[in-house]
């Protein structure tokens, strides 16, 4: 599957926030965007989601153009900011909701095989962003946008996100984006880095500095 995004534009209150925007994914490699807070990060993964509507875009699926939201169809699914999974809700009927074996997660993070019968409110702020996230990687689709995957997580449940990433993206394409630019970079096989409402795809790190998204030997 490639994933395309091209000729974005959004306004709000006809203020340009996004103009010239190109952004590829295709299964089998993990496509970050990066960007200083405020510049329009989530707002460019909820246009590719159908969630936002802009101006103009373009979206084009294996080079097709596609028409429908990308919510619409089922081939793609989105981990927002903020929590999507209603708080009364038990886990195990979340992971039977989402098609999931509730005893193949624990088994990658059995701290949580207590839980089964609890309330998704029961848990830490760092352990529901874990839940999402997992539920969000693990489901059924083709195209995966990750907005602060990492957002509250222990640095352990980070690294365990970043390897089931690289499992996931066999199957998969993935776009993410996190303020935490070194998690970002590692997980990452393409970048694009968002400024002045439009992107840049980064050939070279050191292009990073180059453009002042990072200070001078940040990389070192």
């Amino acid at each position: 599957m490639i994933f395309e995004l091209d000729n974005v534009e959004l306004y709000f209150k006809n203020k340009r926030i996004l103009n010239g925007i190109y952004l590829k994914a295709e299964t089998g490699k993990v496509t970050a965007i990066l960007g200083r807070n405020g510049c329009g990060k989530s707002s460019l993964l909820n246009i590719a989601f159908g969630n936002l509507k802009p101006k103009y875009k373009l979206i084009r699926l294996n080079n097709k153009p596609q028409l429908k939201p990308l919510y619409s169809t089922g081939i793609a699914k989105y981990l927002p900011q903020y929590n999507f999974i209603p708080n009364g809700m038990k886990l195990s009927f979340i992971f039977k909701l989402y098609a999931l074996d509730w005893d193949v997660f624990t088994e990658k993070f059995d701290a949580f095989s207590i839980y089964k019968n609890h309330k998704f409110k029961a848990l830490s702020g760092g352990e529901r962003r874990l839940i999402e996230t997992y539920i969000i990687l693990k489901s059924e689709s083709k195209i995966v946008f990750l907005d602060e995957p990492f957002s509250h997580l222990s640095p352990l449940h980070i690294e365990t996100i970043k390897q089931l990433i690289a499992e996931e993206k066999k199957m998969k394409a993935i776009i993410i984006s996190d303020h935490m630019y070194q998690h970002i970079i590692e997980a990452s096989d393409v970048i694009y880095l968002l400024q002045n409402g439009t992107t840049k795809q980064i050939k070279k790190l050191t292009e990073l500095e180059d453009y002042q998204y990072l200070s001078e030997g940040a990389l070192n």
